[in-house]
């Protein structure tokens, strides 16, 4: 087997940490592994399963002469905007987890069970959608696929390792360094900033992430995102409208089979999704208030699936 030269921008970072421990899991065939972060990290020496490796300070140079196949970046989305030109521009694929590039045009979002094809319209980066966003379209893709798909209306309980490092120590310490009231025995409908017609950024995200990866640019979607306080794994409450009838058992069976899918009857707990790299789903039954609509609660490890999973995985695609 071909093996390749990986490199992880963000490395000491709560997701770039993840994203080296899952290449490891995953058998990822790497020849050779180069980390990067600030300059303050430089030196540092980062161990998972086989690899010991120093950290090297990222600078523009970084890329050059090393042959790399795959970036993988998790170090925010100033970072990404300035050093994810420079790593594809030295002849690598870039999966960058940042907001950067999302809505770029020119750049594939994507989600490996989901809209896989779309990875190999690269021009050198590929992003990886928002955490929410990622376990949410694939319940969405396989309803579209067998009913089609008219309207979306999403309700978060976001964990806050959705926030880095940061919003964990908020958490565990009961401060408020991070979020703008204390999250501890608190809920916060508020996640990024507000936009002047009072939807916050995290809710326009997982709005036109999701047309794009669902390829419906005209979708009905809305959301209202909320911070609540567990460590790890988000939520989801989706409401969703069908463009055809359905019954409810048929519509299970389809979900059951989607790749990536579990039903879990009454329904899935965050405790269970911990550590899965699967979307849990459940309480699935059918909205009487709307034509053709259906409720579904969706959980999943948004540090593994909703972020260093699918970036792993999306680099399996090229494998």
């Amino acid at each position: 087997m071909k093996r390749y030269n990986v490199g992880i921008v963000g490395a000491t970072g709560l997701v770039g940490r993840k994203i080296l421990e899952i290449l490891v899991e995953r058998d990822f065939p790497i020849q050779n592994l180069f980390l990067f972060a600030s300059s303050r990290s430089h030196g540092k020496v980062i161990t998972c399963g086989p690899y010991s490796v120093s950290v090297e300070g990222l600078n523009d140079d970084s890329f050059k002469d090393k042959h790399l196949d795959f970036v993988l970046f998790s170090a925010g989305k100033e970072a990404s905007h300035h050093y994810a030109p420079l790593a594809a521009e030295a002849g690598a694929i870039v999966v960058d987890n940042s907001s950067c590039w999302r809505m770029d045009p020119d750049v594939p979002l994507v989600v490996a069970e989901v809209n896989p094809e779309d990875a190999f319209k690269h021009q050198g980066i590929i992003a990886n959608p928002n955490c929410s966003t990622i376990q949410s379209v694939l319940p969405l893709k396989g309803i579209l696929d067998k009913y089609g798909l008219d309207r979306v209306s999403y309700t978060t309980y976001q964990a806050v390792s959705g926030a880095g490092i940061k919003g964990i120590e908020d958490l565990k310490e009961q401060k408020q360094a991070h979020f703008p009231h204390h999250i501890h025995k608190n809920i916060l409908p508020h996640i990024d900033a507000f936009d002047e017609d009072g939807y916050t950024f995290e809710e326009k995200k997982m709005i036109e992430e999701t047309r794009k990866i669902l390829h419906l640019p005209n979708l009905k979607v809305t959301a209202t995102t909320v911070r609540v306080p567990i460590e790890n794994t988000h939520a989801i409450a989706i409401n969703a409208s069908l463009s055809k009838p359905f019954e409810l058992n048929e519509l299970e069976t389809v979900l059951e089979a989607y790749q990536g899918l579990q039903i879990i009857k009454p329904y899935p707990t965050s405790e269970m999704a911990d550590g899965q790299d699967d979307v849990l789903i459940g309480r699935i039954r059918k909205d009487p208030t709307l034509p053709n609509s259906v409720h579904i609660w969706c959980v999943a490890d948004n540090i593994r699936k909703g972020a260093a999973t699918n970036t792993v995985q999306i680099a399996e695609l090229f494998l």
